[in-house]
Order: structure tokens, then C-alpha cells, then sequence
């Protein structure tokens, strides 16, 4: 995927030499991300990075005048990752105080199939805290799952920790790094997003596989 050819960057190239702007506009999308809509946070990530690297390189992409403002990689990475996890917070906390009332709204079971549902609720049902770290590499789930995830009361410093873990895996990491050596990084990232779904469905086994173990060990003991 070219991520320079994307209406996303095609927006955000038009302020490269604004930051403030670029850095208020990744709030904006990464709040949107968080919150359902179909503005995929990968997109974002990649997009500021590719611009930041850009911007560190003036001998390659001039800018439009000396001493022209530029998006700065870390602050880009820190603004990102902050807003991510705010905003899943918020989502959390939605599905903690108003969860049961919005998951029956007519718009809400719309937007999220009932079959849907019942996965995000198994899973989060079955592997807790675990749910949280699952859902963050999962679009179009995330939002629902952090309802969820409120909703079933999981206690709210396991869902910073869990969220927080795998925010630090997918989001500075990929921003860092692009920005640092440009998008010629980028397939070697999509390999290792490969191996880390991997290693998420290698545990994920594992849980299904001690459930099954104790469930029949249960069941033994109960015959």
C-alpha cells in the first residue's frame, strides 16, 4: 500500500510546514479511531510519520522557506500515543456508567452486528484483561471491545496496563521508526506486524487450551 497516495496524507502534506495544525488534526483522528469510525489509526500513524521524515530530510524535500517549522517525530509519537489511550479511557468508562443502555440502541447494533457482539463479549468474557491487549490490534473491534470491557467491570488499571502495552507495540514504534528511515521501513514492519498477530494467536490458544483442560478436568471430578 502507498500510504503517500492516501487522502489521509494527501490532507495532512497540505500543513507539513504547520505542526501545531498536523499535531491537533492526529488528536482529531485518533479520538474518530478510537471511537468506531472508519479512520483507520494505521493510517494516521504512518502518514505523520512519512511526513515527519520528510521534514528531517530538507536536502530531499525543501521546504518552503529557512527555518520553516516541522512536524518533530517524538513530540508526533507522544501526541499520538497519548490521544489513543485518553480516548480509550473515555470509551472504557462509557461502557462502565451508560454500556447496557448504549448496546441496546438501534444505531449502536447497527453500526455492530449482533454476531459481532457476541464474539467481542465472549472474549472478552473468557480471556479478561487479555481482551484489551487483543483489541487494540483489531479495527473495527476496538470500540465495541473497550464497551465491553467496561461494561464487564474489568478493573480499570488492568485495562490502562493492557491498553498501554500494546498502544507502545503498534503506535511509537511504527511512527519512530518510519519517520527515522522513511517508508522503505514499511514492508519490514508488515512482516513484523505478522509475527506479533502470531505470537497474539499463539496465546490465544494457549488460554482456549487451559480452559478446555480445566473444563474437562471439571467435569472428571464431578462424574
Amino acid at each position: 500500500m502507498d500510504y503517500s497516495q492516501t487522502p489521509v496524507f494527501q490532507f495532512l502534506s497540505q500543513y507539513a510546514y504547520q505542526p501545531g495544525f498536523v499535531y491537533a488534526l492526529i488528536v482529531v483522528m485518533m479520538v474518530a479511531s478510537a471511537f468506531g469510525l472508519p479512520l483507520p489509526e494505521e493510517i494516521t500513524i504512518i502518514s505523520v510519520a512519512i511526513l515527519a521524515h520528510m521534514c528531517a530530510h530538507p536536502d530531499r524535500f525543501p521546504p518552503p522557506f529557512m527555518g520553516a517549522p516541522v512536524v518533530n517525530k517524538w513530540t508526533a509519537s507522544f501526541i499520538c500515543l497519548g490521544a489513543v489511550l485518553i480516548s480509550d479511557i473515555v470509551v472504557y468508562q462509557i461502557g462502565q456508567k451508560s454500556g447496557s443502555i448504549l448496546t441496546n440502541r438501534p444505531t449502536f447494533k447497527r453500526f455492530f452486528d449482533n454476531g459481532k457482539m457476541l464474539k467481542v463479549k465472549k472474549w472478552t468474557h473468557d480471556y479478561g484483561a487479555w481482551a484489551v491487549f487483543f483489541f487494540r490490534f483489531m479495527p473495527g473491534i476496538r470500540f465495541p471491545g473497550h464497551i465491553f470491557c467496561g461494561l464487564m467491570n474489568i478493573p480499570l488499571w488492568k485495562f490502562i496496563m493492557m491498553d498501554s502495552f500494546a498502544a507502545l507495540i503498534s503506535i511509537p514504534t511504527q511512527l519512530v521508526f518510519v519517520a527515522t528511515y522513511g517508508d522503505e521501513l514499511l514492508e519490514h514492519i508488515i512482516k513484523f506486524k505478522i509475527y506479533v498477530l502470531g505470537l497474539i494467536a499463539i496465546i490465544a490458544i494457549g488460554f482456549i487450551m487451559k480452559k478446555v483442560f480445566f473444563w474437562s478436568a471439571a467435569k472428571t471430578d464431578n462424574v
